[in-house]
């Protein structure tokens, strides 16, 4: 698996409400255009948010489904965008105290055409990808996202 990890300027729980409200997915992780729907249990284990990949007017309808959860601390998701295929993804939020925490995001093709491609040239790929996403989500904890005032 790719994984990448950057130590956020903002708390774990900060960083932790943004990654549990589902209809913020699109505003930080690379690649989603939108979200068209999140399931109410959403980030239970089983539950999915449906989203879009790719730009307007080439957009993949899809969905991503939980598979493992530690509320707080880890999210594990089987992300699809068929025909492009389906990735394992697991984010892992770490609290260093106060308003410091790192967080990890390990990432592999499982399925389809992206499974193909060598795994050399994969994982920089998604390496770049998801240095790109955990800039995103910390500057969304950071703002306030996924918090009530």
């Amino acid at each position: 698996m790719s994984t990448v990890t950057q130590v956020f300027d903002a708390p774990a729980a900060h960083v932790w409400k943004v990654i549990a409200d589902g209809w913020l997915y699109s505003g930080w992780v690379v690649g989603a255009s939108r979200i068209r729907a999140v399931d109410d249990h959403w980030p239970q284990v089983g539950s999915k948010l449906h989203h879009s990949v790719g730009s307007w007017p080439f957009l993949i309808d899809d969905s991503s489904r939980v598979t493992a959860v530690e509320p707080g601390r880890t999210l594990e998701l089987l992300a699809k965008g068929w025909p492009l295929g389906e990735a394992k993804v697991l984010i892992t939020v770490e609290d260093l105290g106060g308003s410091q925490c790192r967080v990890s995001i390990a990432e592999d093709a499982v399925k389809g055409p992206g499974k193909l491609v060598p795994k050399a040239l994969r994982d920089p790929l998604i390496g770049v990808r998801n240095r790109e996403t955990l800039k995103r989500l910390e500057l969304m904890a950071q703002g306030g996202a996924g918090r009530q005032n």
